[in-house]
């Protein structure tokens, strides 16, 4: 009995020509209607399944490309950057209050980030042109600029170290940036592009001038150097390179020839006197968290004598550690407290140091100078 499901060849024909006349049946015909395979039952569940299971990870895939997005955002925006370019400086000591200009950055391209900037609010206390602290170190104390000659990738140059005492003479120096080519664009701080104190080893002979800058980057001021000895020069300035401030405090040695007699630094005293003002200070400073100090400038009479705005400031304060010459520069409050001169200061360490503050009144800058010993 022949099986119906199967074909049915022609009787007559030869055995190959039915084989091949059945392979004939099997094969498809183009444009006619083939039969679907059967479907599993749970196949249309299956299907289901997976197709939820493919929008949830792609739900999922979205909302931590967002989360990324918005975390990259927020670590990466846009900063304000103040200061501006100066080429020149003054060697005089006056100068009155300023502000510096600003400008904002916003909406950089992703593939070319805006340049990091410190950005410091002038009108607050803060200090200028440290050192960031070594990480893992002992963060305990300030941290301290003007011990090197090269930082941020930046090095002054000194054209001369040697002077003759008590002569006018020009010290020149560069400041030479990473690629070595001599930096000409620097932020305007406290009015002035950069500060330069000169100080003999034995902390004695204090100057706090103000070069100006040839078109070339050379910096350059008279000084005078009373006595024989070892001299430090601070250069304190914001750099300004590829479009970031490096706000930095680089030191060289300065020597003056002849028979170096080093003075012995005055006892520790709250009160010092500078021409026809007394001077007094509040406060003790210290290594573990920064304290309060209070100056108060009075006549020969102790009558308060008004402090008038001096480089951005009412006053400016530098503190010089004895043996390396450590250096600090902190501004104080922007408003006087009861007519006096508030700073807030951290020391960098146990020791001994000398306390400068310069200060304006009608007109003319003073300089008044203390000894501490912070324990």
């Amino acid at each position: 009995m022949s099986d119906p499901g199967l074909p049915v060849s022609d009787p007559g024909l030869p055995a190959s020509e039915a084989v091949a006349e059945a392979q004939h049946d099997d094969e498809p015909i183009l444009g006619a209607a083939s039969t679907a395979p059967a479907i599993p039952p749970n196949a249309g569940f299956r299907l289901a399944a997976f197709g939820a299971l493919l929008v949830v990870v792609l739900f999922a895939g979205y909302g931590l490309g967002r989360l990324n997005n918005g975390a990259a955002t927020s670590a990466t925006g846009a900063s304000s950057v103040t200061g501006a370019t100066g080429s020149t400086g003054s060697t005089g000591s006056t100068g009155s209050a300023g502000s510096t200009g600003s400008a904002s950055q916003a909406g950089a391209n992703p593939a070319a980030p805006a340049p990091s900037a410190t950005v410091i609010d002038e009108s607050q206390p803060h200090t200028h042109g440290v050192t960031v602290p070594v990480p893992g170190a002992n963060t305990a104390g300030a941290a301290v600029g003007g011990l090197s000659l090269s930082s941020s990738g930046l090095t002054l140059t000194p054209v001369s170290t040697t002077f003759e005492p008590g002569r006018s003479q020009k010290l020149e120096f560069v400041i030479h940036g990473p690629g070595g080519a001599p930096v000409t664009t620097y932020a305007i701080v406290h009015d002035k592009p950069l500060h330069l104190i000169v100080i003999r080893r034995d902390l004695t002979g204090f100057q706090h001038v103000h070069p100006t800058m040839a078109p070339d980057g050379t910096w350059s001021v008279d000084l005078t150097l009373a006595d024989p000895g070892s001299y430090r020069m601070i250069a304190d300035f914001t750099a300004l390179v590829g479009g970031t401030q490096l706000a930095t405090t680089l030191g060289s040695d300065l020597t003056v020839a002849g028979n170096y007699a080093p003075v012995t630094l005055p006892d520790p005293a709250r009160a010092t006197t500078t021409e026809s003002y007394k001077i007094g200070y509040e406060g003790t400073p210290g290594t573990e968290s920064t304290q309060p100090l209070l100056m108060t400038v009075t006549d020969a009479s102790g009558k308060p004598v008004t402090v008038e705005p001096y480089l951005g400031a009412f006053g400016h304060l530098v503190v010089l550690r004895q043996n390396d010459l450590a250096y600090v520069h902190v501004h104080p409050e922007s408003q006087l407290i009861d007519g006096k001169i508030k700073f807030w200061l951290t020391a960098p360490s146990p020791g001994t140091y000398r306390m400068f503050l310069d200060f304006q009144t009608t007109g003319k800058v003073h300089t008044a100078a203390w000894t501490v010993v912070v324990s």
